[in-house]
């Protein structure tokens, strides 16, 4: 019998896999949906880049592999981040850092040649701002102005978060501990100072503690209220932190929560409960506004199903 993980993981992937043609921008479904279509196939690069592949010949991300292969070699796709003004130099950078192995990255370095001097500066940038162009801009081999990790963690949101509020546990378990915001502040900065797992994040431990307790405190508030976007994210910043997420009542709740949310298709149908749209026997959702839905949280529920799990695998 496969284990929540194992359960969350492979229905996610197969309904991702069974809607590549709404993260390809290019095929007929996605040029009639209403989603951010450069967005979602960003999205997808990332899945591709940090998810933990199984060792045996059966990928389920193969097919999505290849799509973004074809996407990043395509000189229309970055195009699509000029329809995106506020956004445009930001994509173009995580298009760069995403880019595959081994393809032809004529249009990543032309992207990059695009970026202008005040992406790559510090000056009137958040601290998480600036922890988020130095990951895309180390990973894809881009100087910058960007502070070294080491100096940005004191003011990162991982742990510069001081919460007022009650001082028992029981009420500081009971009230949302930060903003929806400052929440995905706080997971983001975790996936990049951590690389998505794959190394330690530098925080110190009476710091680090602090951290915990807040992604605790957020994760339970998260189960409670049906938050599944935020808790697979928080489950996978309890990994990043070093803990594992199945031995913590918080995290063990959480994908729970998720397994309960999971569609038997595998998506995941909203960011939360409060945004899923009310079914109708007689309006069915189209699949470009439900794939818009759920895409994002679906992606999320993998990548951290993948990473969380393989440390689990034996050896």
């Amino acid at each position: 019998m496969p284990s929540p993980l194992e359960q969350l993981s492979a229905g996610a992937l197969d309904w991702l896999g069974g809607n590549l043609d709404l993260f390809d921008p290019f095929s007929a479904g996605a040029r009639s949906a209403t989603h951010g279509k450069a967005k979602a196939a960003l999205e997808l690069g990332l899945l591709c880049h940090r998810a933990v592949r199984p060792n045996d010949s059966s990928d389920p991300l193969s097919g999505a592999a290849a799509l973004v292969r074809k996407l990043w070699q395509d000189p229309e796709f970055p195009r699509l981040f000029d329809d995106i003004p506020a956004y445009t130099s930001t994509y173009r950078l995580i298009y760069a850092a995403l880019a595959p192995d081994g393809i032809d990255d004529t249009h990543c370095r032309a992207a990059l040649a695009l970026l202008g001097p005040d992406l790559l500066s510090p000056r009137g940038k958040s601290p998480y701002r600036r922890v988020e162009i130095r990951y895309y801009a180390d990973k894809a081999g881009v100087r910058h102005g960007i502070e070294p990790y080491a100096e940005l963690l004191p003011q990162s949101p991982l742990v510069g978060h001081h919460t007022a509020g009650p001082t028992d546990a029981a009420s500081k378990d009971a009230v949302e501990p930060l903003t929806t915001p400052q929440a995905y502040a706080l997971t983001h900065t975790a996936f990049y100072l951590g690389d998505f797992g794959r190394v330690a994040p530098g925080i110190v431990d009476g710091v680090l503690e602090h951290a915990r307790d807040l992604v605790r405190r957020m994760l339970l508030h998260c189960v409670e209220h049906d938050r599944w976007d935020l808790a697979a994210e928080l489950v996978l910043t309890q990994f990043v932190l070093g803990e594992d997420p199945l031995r913590t009542p918080s995290g063990a709740a959480a994908v729970e929560c998720l397994v309960r949310a999971q569609r038997p298709d595998g998506a995941i149908p909203a960011r939360s409960a409060a945004l899923m749209a009310s079914p109708s026997a007689t309006v069915p959702t189209p699949a470009g506004e439900f794939f818009r839905k759920a895409y994002h949280t679906t992606l999320v529920t993998a990548l951290m199903a993948s990473i969380v799990s393989s440390s689990r695998r034996p050896s």
